[in-house]
């Protein structure tokens, strides 16, 4: 039997059940669910599959399955709505690490919601069976390890509809579209054509090496190599042909994509008022793996973020007066890495005067190796979908809920491609008609910057909103829950709770509001542009109670311009004194906007533009 089903599982209602698995050709399969019987015979390829009649939310049931001399039986099977949950770590983000963690799981007790999480693997060619994964019910013992996204979206379903509910989550962190679609789908488009073939001249024994220089990776990222920390961090070292980068900054700062170990040095000069005192160095908001030293004396190894503060005593026989070096070795890791704004946050202190560490650093990377790139083939096209997906078909489903993304944020553009694709490829292999497909908009991120500007997490979060071109398709915003400084925002109660409202007017045929108000068009006045919105509910309003804020506004030139925004009923009249003929308008068109346009839900308006001009991420 595949690994698919088994004890505790959840099987799809009013649908035909599919079942399956391998036996001698010509075997005769005979399997009961409950009361009801169904028989099939293998086929020559020794693969058989039976399905049983379409039957009604209930259960316990036992499940039997018997071949020539041998029989299986799973129990404790529940048919209720089964949902897949896809996506890169925001999706996979557990209970355990999310908001208020200890008090939900405490009071996790659902025996009817059930999980599968499906093992991480990787295939040049799609598999007949998942590596590994067991069905599990919801409680203190299990919950904490369940996708957070996808537990809070079932408990609402579930808590609504008054049906089991399972959930088989297929999930993997920092992934792009791309690896999780078949390659049918991916050869229909020029976008990934040629690195599909390309995975053609690929064998297991890449994968083997790759584990291997993996190894030989880590050992460099938690280990110094060639003395460089006894080298490097040193008063007389000279770093003078080293290029320089703004810090705060992260990895696209230090020229683009980049995997391995960067070393920053910056020297600052301490007045004589801070002689014989013991100093602060505050670094604000690292990411990934650190070591921190000062004039050549390690203060500290951080192994992936394990403090939950970044700030350090240096005592003061370690400084001087005059001229220090501060130096940094900090890992660069799955497209992140780097310190994170404010720039206010990073600094030296004697307790009472703050010496900044924000502006140029000099830097290098590959000092201690320069072959430490890792080739994350489990990022390549179809390579998760081969192990995570293809084995799960044709198992029944509801439908599916999905949160990714981050890892497109460089190629927005062709995400307005690449992620239809994924969608119309899971329904022809499912065979299940256009079933619902229901997704996570990026949540607001980075830097807030004081002026209007483009944006590649705007671009995805547009490519997003466009998807909704396609039938049976639903979003949830959360442009309003995101952190600044955290890829991962906590509340992750409020991003099921919206996946829900949307399944629950979509696919349960709930009344109300599901959604925040949507863009549905524009009228230029004299000065001023007046937008239309729909999904209002009784009327917008300003999630704060204060002026609508996120709006900007620009004339031909293409120049935008923080706008005024002034509501009228299910209207909001846009205007700036700096453009006396406005062409368009955006709203929350940023990494991380401030925005506070709801409807009478109080859910947020999704973000848009007016405009079609040429982005960051178009070709």
């Amino acid at each position: 039997m595949s690994k698919v089903f088994g004890d505790s599982m959840v099987l799809q209602r009013n649908q035909p059940i599919p079942v399956w698995g391998w036996a001698p050709p010509g075997t005769l399969i005979t399997a009961v669910l409950g009361t009801a019987q169904a028989k099939v015979i293998t086929g020559k390829d020794g693969k058989w599959t039976l399905r049983f009649p379409s039957r009604k939310a209930g259960g316990p049931f036992t499940l039997k399955v018997s071949g020539a001399d041998t029989a299986v039986e799973y129990k404790n099977v529940l048919i209720g709505d089964v949902w897949l949950a896809s996506g890169q770590s925001n999706m996979e983000w557990p209970v355990k690490d999310a908001k208020d963690a200890a008090k939900e799981i405490a009071a996790s007790h659902w025996p009817q919601i059930r999980f599968l999480v499906v093992d991480h693997h990787k295939s040049l060619t799609p598999q007949q069976d998942i590596p590994g994964g067991k069905w599990k019910a919801c409680d203190t013992a299990n919950t904490g390890g369940f996708s957070a996204v996808a537990y809070y979206f079932a408990r609402k379903v579930h808590q609504e509809q008054g049906v089991p509910v399972g959930i088989i989550q297929s999930t993997w962190g920092g992934t792009p579209v791309e690896a999780w679609t078949g390659r049918e789908g991916l050869l229909a488009s020029p976008i990934t054509k040629s690195r599909v073939l390309a995975n053609d001249t690929l064998t297991t024994a890449d994968f083997v090496q790759d584990s291997i220089d993996l190894v030989r990776f880590w050992e460099v990222v938690y280990h110094p190599q060639n003395n460089a920390d006894r080298e490097v961090p040193s008063e007389t070292f000279s770093d003078a042909t080293w290029p320089q980068v703004q810090m705060p900054g992260l990895v696209k700062d230090f020229g683009g994509p980049y995997e391995g170990i960067v070393w920053m040095r910056k020297k600052i000069t301490l007045p004589a008022s801070f002689t014989g005192k013991a100093l602060t160095v505050e670094l604000g908001h690292p990411e990934m793996n650190y070591s921190l030293y000062v004039n050549g004396h390690e203060i500290c190894k951080n192994i992936w973020n394990a403090s939950p503060s970044h700030h350090y005593t240096v005592p003061p026989e370690m400084l001087k007066t005059g001229e220090n070096v501060i130096a940094l070795r900090i890992a660069m890791l799955w497209g992140g890495g780097g310190l994170n704004p404010p720039a206010d946050s990073i600094y030296v202190t004697d307790g009472a005067t703050r010496i900044s560490l924000a502006g140029p650093w000099r830097y290098k990377k590959d000092v201690e190796t320069t072959a430490l790139a890792i080739r994350n083939y489990h990022c390549y096209p179809a390579m998760l979908y081969n192990a995570m997906v293809h084995p799960l078909v044709p198992y029944a489903i509801k439908g599916a809920i999905w949160y990714q993304g981050e890892a497109n944020e460089y190629a927005a553009f062709d995400y307005r491609q690449l992620f239809p694709n994924l969608i119309k490829d899971w329904r022809q292999r499912w065979q299940q008609g256009n079933f619902p497909f229901l997704y996570v908009q990026l949540a607001n991120f980075k830097k807030i910057k004081p002026q209007p500007s483009e944006s590649e997490w705007a671009e995805v979060r547009e490519a997003q909103s466009m998807t909704l071109s396609l039938p049976n398709t639903g979003m949830a915003c959360i442009i309003d829950l995101g952190e600044a400084g955290n890829i991962h925002p906590a509340n992750k109660q409020e991003v099921g709770r919206r996946l829900a409202l949307v399944a629950g007017k979509q696919v349960y045929h709930h009344k109300g509001i599901a959604s925040g108000p949507s863009f549905a068009g524009f009228t230029k006045e004299p000065h001023r542009i007046r937008v239309r919105f729909t999904g209002t509910g009784t009327g917008l309003a300003a999630s704060d109670g204060k002026a609508v804020t996120g709006f900007a506004i620009a004339g031909a030139d293409k120049r935008f311009y923080w706008a005024n925004a002034i509501i009228e009923g299910n209207e909001v009249v846009v205007y700036a004194d700096e453009v006396a003929t406005p062409t368009a308008v955006r709203y929350a068109w940023a990494d991380n906007p401030v925005c506070n346009l709801v409807n009478s839900a109080g859910l947020p308006a999704v973000p848009f533009r007016t405009d079609n001009w040429k982005g960051l991420t178009q070709p």
